[in-house]
């Protein structure tokens, strides 16, 4: 098979995924792939799916020697390609959707050449893959801008969220280092993105992030909402592994609403943003800090409850204290997805894929 058959072959294939890599016949779609994987990774990416498998069903399914697979993991590995668990028969290995998956773990081997080409398929594929509900993301609001007379929801707590975990690591941000790449920073801090785990001190030995105690955790939390950030986390209600700090301006998911006037890009918090008139002097700063476009400054504050995402940084941003987060109606309230793998299905359903 030509190189190019390969690759579109394994487009096609990621294409197949619940998360969806679009337009994958495409020139940037096929550029985007070459750059990652070697043809001979990109042909056995093919047969890979994201359910892991045995060394043993591999050899099965593709012919290839257990000690050509053992080199072409570890390949793939180091390039963030594929996930590894150890199963009851020894190593397994899956391969990882686009995004979420290897696109994020590019971030520490990222030059100005695939910042480039990442950005041209973004802008091809943009709609077609965050114009789609279950979105990837969801808000999750700053804890202590919520009403306090209002109950935080499990789900929506992020303090609870982190208090939960074992060990904690901050490291670079991948959308605003490829933005910064090809010339387009932002202001906003790199280093916010919070990963944890069940397991401790599991972050202690990694040279590429840094290490933190909750408390520390917590800290890039304030720090994220001071420059006006918002917290987002996948789109379930279990097992979450990372905190995201976005910004419209660089954030891959976030760019949906700047720049393709996605609604939907991402699932709205539970609650939504209200200004008590009295205590508000118009003084604009909630209208400065709002990554939406949510708010506009007339007499006092004005919040589209329509457009607000319920992420909290214009309360927390307020010199007055007068916007709160209270509750939305039960007719705006999202279902969140319990878990990744409901995630999976209902993505895959509303994409119609079998």
């Amino acid at each position: 098979m030509e190189s190019k058959a390969i690759y579109q072959a394994l487009a096609r294939h990621l294409d197949s995924f619940p998360q969806g890599f679009p337009h994958p016949e495409s020139d940037a779609a096929l550029a985007l792939l070459a750059y990652l994987f070697t043809p001979e990774e990109a042909a056995f990416g093919s047969k890979l799916t994201l359910t892991h498998a045995s060394l043993d069903e591999l050899v099965q399914k593709t012919g290839i020697s257990k000690s050509d697979l053992r080199a072409l993991i570890k390949s793939m590995l180091t390039k963030g390609l594929v996930n590894l668990r150890q199963g009851k028969g020894g190593m397994e290995v899956a391969l990882l959707p686009f995004i979420v998956g290897f696109y994020e773990n590019q971030v520490y081997h990222l030059d100005e050449t695939f910042a480039r080409l990442f950005e041209d398929y973004f802008h091809e594929a943009l709609g077609e893959i965050l114009d789609v509900t279950p979105q990837f993301h969801r808000v999750i609001p700053v804890n202590q801008t919520i009403d306090a007379k209002i109950e935080i929801l499990p789900e929506q707590n992020v303090i609870d969220l982190l208090s939960s975990k074992k060990a904690w690591a901050v490291q670079e941000c991948v959308c605003r280092k490829q933005k910064a790449l090809i010339g387009e920073g932002c202001k906003h801090p790199l280093e916010m993105c919070l990963i944890m785990s069940d397991t401790p001190d599991v972050f202690e030995n990694m040279t590429e992030v840094k290490a933190l105690d909750l408390e520390g955790a917590l800290d890039v939390l304030d720090q994220a909402a001071a420059a006006g950030l918002v917290h987002t986390v996948s789109n379930n209600k279990s097992d979450i592994s990372y905190v995201c700090n976005c910004c419209t301006c660089s954030c891959g998911i976030l760019r949906g609403i700047a720049e393709a006037h996605i609604a939907n890009v991402v699932a709205k918090s539970a609650y939504v943003a209200h200004v008590t008139v009295d205590d508000c002097i118009a003084c604009g700063i909630c209208e400065e800090m709002c990554q939406f476009g949510a708010i506009q400054i007339d007499d006092y504050a004005l919040i589209n409850q329509d457009i607000c995402v319920g992420c909290g940084v214009c309360a927390k941003a307020c010199p007055e204290e007068a916007i709160m987060l209270s509750l939305r109606e039960n007719g705006d309230l999202l279902d969140v997805p319990a878990s990744h793998q409901d995630w999976l299905a209902q993505r895959a359903q509303a994409r119609s894929l079998e």
